[in-house]
């Protein structure tokens, strides 16, 4: 899966989704943008976006638990590190999408790729 955070500025779209207030630290929230299902987390102060699907069988992830800065499969255990997308731990072999997350006028926006 891609990581987004790697495009380049002008690849992406920023889309606001939430204002910081209504997202607490340790707590998320669940978009559904274009085709893609997020997972916005606030944690130790940071933003992070990620995919909510589990690249093991393509299952719900953004409802599991997070440990330190990975998220936990809540079907099979596989676990991701939710700052890079990268797989930690099987039965998942393949990394999550994550997405930039930035704070702009007061909004949250999370960066989506522009279609070619």
């Amino acid at each position: 899966m891609p990581n987004y955070k790697e495009l380049a500025p002008d690849k992406l779209e920023y889309v606001a989704v939430a204002e910081p207030s209504e997202i607490s630290d340790g707590e998320r929230l669940f978009f559904e943008i274009d085709d893609f299902d997020i997972v916005l987390l606030q944690i130790a102060g940071e933003y992070y976006a990620v995919g909510d699907v589990c690249t093991h069988d393509d299952g719900p992830l953004g409802d599991g638990e997070v440990e330190a800065c990975a998220i936990v499969c809540p079907r099979h255990g596989a676990r991701f590190d939710i700052r890079t997308g990268k797989v930690l731990s099987l039965p998942a072999y393949e990394d999550i999408p994550v997405y930039p997350v930035r704070v702009q006028d007061g909004q949250i926006e999370i960066g989506l790729p522009l279609e070619a």
